[in-house]
């Protein structure tokens, strides 16, 4: 436990610094790996801090159990917000996939539910590999780790963003943090996943019925996904299967998948990746 105990007490002293005890932090909770270790952290160096979770109805709801289940063995106060509405009107007749879009919907959301309900700091579960040169959290004057641009509105603040991917992995797999997996091809080798709005092919403009698509084709293949424990997703409408470590068999389950929904004719012979 000496990693983890190190990171415990690294929040500790930087709160202490800058004066985050006393204040109530709200947490942007997913349920993955690095939401889920630096609520772990936040919460194990004793400070006041809350989850927030947004949801839609395309989001995996195995996830968002899971996610329910960490907090309540914590003792963390979770909240859930149901951002379907606010989604819909920001990606449909936009061009996909629709991650950014929704990521605008989540950060102006929290912000407001934050300064709504009485909490001083908003958090996020950001790492070192998730700074991104000229973005607006890495203009901060001081320490990158607490933000408090004019512009924000309200501080942010990132426990986990000097550490990389792979000490985020390591830290967690230590404090015994396993997140549900739905077995996602995602975006990066790393454990990455997500929801399947992803999944809708670039340069496609998005609908309802396209994001539903993604949703139902996505989960059928997810299934086939966990019993094989490989890792596989589905574009559409293009219905690419792109898939980690897949062998054939794999990728012909995946592709009669694709036939019930009207694909088999575009389904490429998929890309097993390595």
């Amino acid at each position: 436990m000496r990693l983890l105990k190190g990171a415990i007490e690294e929040v500790q002293r930087f709160s202490e610094e800058v004066g985050l005890y006393g204040k109530r932090i709200l947490l942007m909770f997913s349920g993955g790996k690095d939401s889920s270790l630096a609520l772990y952290l936040l919460k194990s160096a004793g400070l006041d801090v809350s989850a927030l979770t947004f949801f839609h109805r395309w989001s995996w709801r195995e996830t968002l159990v899971w996610a329910m289940k960490f907090t309540k063995e914590l003792g963390v106060e979770h909240y859930l917000v149901d951002i379907t509405n606010g989604l819909l009107r920001e990606a449909t007749g936009r061009k996909g996939p629709v991650c950014i879009n929704c990521k605008k919907v989540m950060l102006w959301n929290a912000k407001w539910f934050a300064l709504n309900n009485g909490f001083d700091v908003l958090a996020k579960g950001d790492n070192a590999n998730d700074k991104i040169i000229g973005a607006l959290l890495d203009q901060c004057d001081d320490d990158i780790r607490l933000c408090s641009l004019p512009r924000i509105g309200i501080p942010i603040f990132r426990p986990l963003i000097k550490y990389t991917a792979e000490e985020v992995e390591a830290l967690a797999d230590e404090a015994g943090i396993k997140p549900y997996r739905m077995y996602e091809h995602a975006r990066r080798r790393q454990w990455r996943e997500g929801c399947p709005l992803q999944y809708i092919d670039r340069e496609e403009i998005v609908t309802k019925e396209l994001m539903d698509l993604a949703y139902k084709v996505n989960y059928e293949v997810s299934k086939i996904a966990r019993k094989r424990r490989v890792r596989v997703s589905v574009r559409v409408p293009s219905f690419e299967v792109m898939c980690w470590d897949c062998d054939g068999g794999t990728l012909e389950e995946v592709r009669s998948i694709i036939g019930c929904f009207g694909g088999e004719r575009n389904a490429p012979s998929g890309k097993a990746e390595e």
